[in-house]
């Protein structure tokens, strides 16, 4: 499913989501989606906010990968985000706004261990995305795949924007 299709499904928050957008992104439903499907292809961090066991929400800024009508993060597999979706898989995701606090937009879904995932470097469209970024951080792609080996899948069931 597309974005045009997911933010029409969503009702009433879809129709907030196209008609909240501020600053150049248009309202129109099936351009407001356009231009999100378009951040979601470039920008490079998305914080997701997970719940300890004990009703803490914690968050942290991932690098993601939107495909198959969800996101896919990497995570090590004794981080808090692993043990805290096993416990509970609601989470929310939230891309940053631009510089004057518009253009906000929250997920709010459902995620998974994804078991058999294939390894970051395995997944050619993650890679091209972070290949910058991983060097930067001084790994390489074999490195990263083995540190972050944990797959996660998000599928989302509500879209907000602001």
């Amino acid at each position: 499913m597309d974005l045009t299709v997911f933010l029409a499904r969503a009702g009433g928050q879809a129709r907030r989501a196209r008609d909240s957008w501020r600053g150049n992104v248009p309202v129109d439903g099936s351009l407001a989606a356009g231009a999100l499907a378009g951040r979601l292809r470039t920008e490079g961090v998305i914080w997701i906010t997970t719940v300890t066991p004990g009703g803490q929400p914690q968050s942290s800024p991932v690098w993601f990968l939107w495909e198959e009508d969800e996101f896919l993060v990497y995570a090590q597999p004794r981080s808090w985000k692993v043990g805290n979706i096993g416990v509970n898989p609601q989470v929310a995701l939230h891309l940053n706004s631009d510089t004057a606090g518009g253009q906000v937009v929250t997920f709010e879904g459902s995620a998974r261990v994804a078991e058999g995932h294939p390894l970051a470097h395995e997944v050619v469209a993650y890679l091209a995305k972070y290949r910058a970024g991983i060097a930067g951080i001084g790994m390489t792609p074999e490195q990263l795949g083995a540190e972050y080996a944990t797959a996660l899948r998000i599928t989302p069931t509500r879209v907000r924007a602001y």
